[in-house]
């Protein structure tokens, strides 16, 4: 089981949409997804209660059981777990980090979310963990010079997964609807943004070949 861990110091970062969005598309590629949720606010469980679709699982995460639940869903044949976190550093976020396999930092192009989230880059690398940035929330006019520069900065840091993300309706248009953007509109160009992402993110952990290890194993 791979484990994804979106993280953020600041609020509004859009950490819950997203996880939802990519945990969508990627059990829609053959994974079997789990999502934890360690906000307190408990809004990605919530989402995953009122999907239609029971596939896609999800509960709200303590930080003193998180190891155990992870344990319980390596048991079970999940192949991909997908962590929300508390928009602070924390028990909760502590361990989100120790247990995965790449932390994904959403962060929107303003210098706050920038300089919030240099303290959180630098703590993840200290423990020696891989990280990357997502730009999220951006406008459609993704060449302004200041999505250029926060695309510039984070680069520098970590690395950046792409695309951008565009701030739109179709986002939270799914989310009251239990879905994810590629549910809502497979041909939309909020679908189109998250699969590239999802492409990006696999890229980065090697999903593919594990996928296609596993399923080796298990015949």
């Amino acid at each position: 089981m791979r484990i994804i861990s979106l993280l953020t110091q600041k609020g509004g970062s859009g950490k819950s949409t997203l996880s939802a969005a990519m945990a969508v598309e990627m059990q829609a590629r053959g994974e079997t997804v789990f999502l934890v949720d360690m906000d307190p606010q408990r809004s990605l469980a919530t989402w995953a209660k009122g999907r239609s679709d029971r596939r896609l699982a999800g509960a709200a995460v303590g930080s003193e059981r998180l190891a155990e639940v992870l344990a319980t869903l390596r048991d079970r044949g999940v192949t991909l777990a997908v962590i929300d976190t508390p928009a602070s550093l924390s028990a909760a976020t502590d361990a989100a980090v120790a247990a995965a396999d790449l932390i994904i930092l959403p962060v929107r192009p303003t210098a706050f979310d920038i300089w919030s989230c240099e303290a959180t880059w630098r703590r993840i690398r200290a423990l020696g963990k891989d990280c990357a940035f997502v730009l999220n929330q951006c406008s459609s006019l993704q060449t302004s010079r200041r999505v250029r520069d926060s695309a510039a900065a984070l680069e520098a840091m970590g690395g950046l997964l792409t695309p951008m993300i565009t701030a739109r309706v179709e986002y939270q248009d799914a989310i009251l609807r239990g879905l994810g953007p590629t549910e809502l509109d497979p041909h939309g160009p909020a679908a189109d943004e998250i699969r590239r992402l999802c492409d990006s993110v696999r890229r980065r952990m090697a999903l593919d070949r594990f996928h296609a290890r596993a399923t080796r194993q298990a015949a």
